[in-house]
């Protein structure tokens, strides 16, 4: 079949305004990629590994970017660290709090994390929203890890008192379009990831503290964010990636099992980029149903130790289709992603049997060799 984006001229901004659900929404198609390009672009990649990174000092996108706590050593021994395993990108998350706080202090602090990051052959993937866990995100000092427990201080982006009052959306706009601006022709920047998980409404933690129509806000403003961050016509792809859309059975009919939110992520993003935690056999079916599509594919969350979901079970599977691998979690710090997810509703009193996410120790030494030495396999680091 014929590309359809392909007689979109990209010189042209064109908006296209379509109604999705129960309400006006609009997805922006103001020049998304067309699958020649995008192709393109994903040809002169290298074959992408790496994981979601947050620094062992940081226990959230706060902590780790805020100036007072923003640790460079740690940054720096860590990505010397992934560089030696065969790592070439990491997803790094982002915070609209840290643009309002101090949007020059907070540029020239992505511009330090870059460098840090060019040093060691590193391009990361940059993500400015996500609701996943806490949805009221406050700055300053962050709170010490509560024991036990699974991502006990991350934050939502934006929080709930954002995310309910359109009136504050200027703000964001601001952010999206003022950082993408900064960084939208440096080559250092892998692509830009506007929204993880957008419509997660966290019903296992703070499921009654969200707010009861967070979806429809989300519907409203997230094809918002991908039109905020194409009108500054970056260099890098943009994405937003599908999490849950193997439930909805899209492998089966993808036009009639998409939600609303999975449409506009799919009609926005350049390239395709997907979650998976489950075994190998599950990992194969995801991956060819959404190569259908046409266009490159990231994962960019796995690794669920006890879902059989491992980098040896499913890194190979990945690299032989070229797909890009992105695991959750580096090194053992404040994040406690060691615990499982059902630490929030059973609290765990010494290390799981298994740890559910991340690769290292707190001291940097590899939780499973067997894994290390696995990827170095896979990324020619051996």
């Amino acid at each position: 079949m014929k590309d359809p984006s392909a007689k979109i001229i990209p010189s042209i901004i064109t908006t296209v305004f379509i109604i999705m659900f129960g309400g006006f929404n609009f997805v922006s198609a103001q020049t998304v990629w067309t699958k020649t390009r995008a192709i393109g672009w994903y040809k002169e990649q290298r074959w992408l590994a790496g994981c979601n990174y947050l620094p062992v000092t940081a226990i959230n996108q706060l902590e780790m970017w805020q100036a007072e706590s923003f640790d460079t050593a740690a940054i720096e021994r860590e990505l010397a660290l992934a560089e030696s395993i065969g790592f070439n990108t990491l997803r790094v998350f982002l915070h609209d709090k840290l643009w309002e706080q101090d949007a020059k202090g907070f540029i020239k602090r992505i511009d330090i994390f870059l460098r840090i990051c060019a040093k060691h052959h590193i391009k990361p993937m940059l993500v400015f929203f996500d609701s996943c866990w806490d949805p009221f995100p406050e700055l300053g000092k962050q709170h010490a890890p509560e024991p036990g427990l699974h991502n006990s201080g991350w934050v939502q982006s934006p929080g709930a008192a954002i995310l309910t009052d359109s009136n504050k959306y200027d703000q964001l706009r601001q952010y999206v379009k003022g950082v993408i601006r900064a960084f939208k022709n440096d080559k250092r920047i892998l692509c830009w990831d506007v929204w993880n998980e957008p419509d997660n409404t966290n019903e296992s933690s703070y499921g009654s503290k969200e707010p009861k129509n967070k979806v429809t806000f989300v519907n409203s403003l997230l094809p918002r964010v991908f039109m905020w961050a194409r009108s500054e016509n970056p260099a890098q792809p943009l994405t937003s990636g599908l999490w849950t859309w193997w439930k909805n059975g899209w492998h089966k009919d993808s036009s009639k099992n998409l939600t609303a939110t999975e449409k506009i992520q799919l009609q926005n993003s350049d390239i395709i980029t997907f979650h998976c935690y489950h075994d190998s056999a599950t990992f194969r079916r995801q991956l060819t149903a959404i190569m259908t599509h046409g266009r490159p594919v990231i994962c960019t969350e796995y690794m669920a130790r006890g879902e059989k979901n491992t980098v040896i079970t499913v890194m190979p599977i990945a690299k032989r289709y070229k797909v890009g691998m992105i695991n959750w979690g580096f090194a053992e710090g404040k994040e406690q992603t060691k615990y499982p997810w059902d630490s929030w509703e059973k609290r765990y009193t010494a290390d799981p049997p298994l740890w559910h996410h991340i690769l290292f120790k707190s001291d940097y030494s590899p939780y499973k060799p067997e894994e290390i030495d696995f990827i170095k396999m896979m990324t020619g680091k051996r």
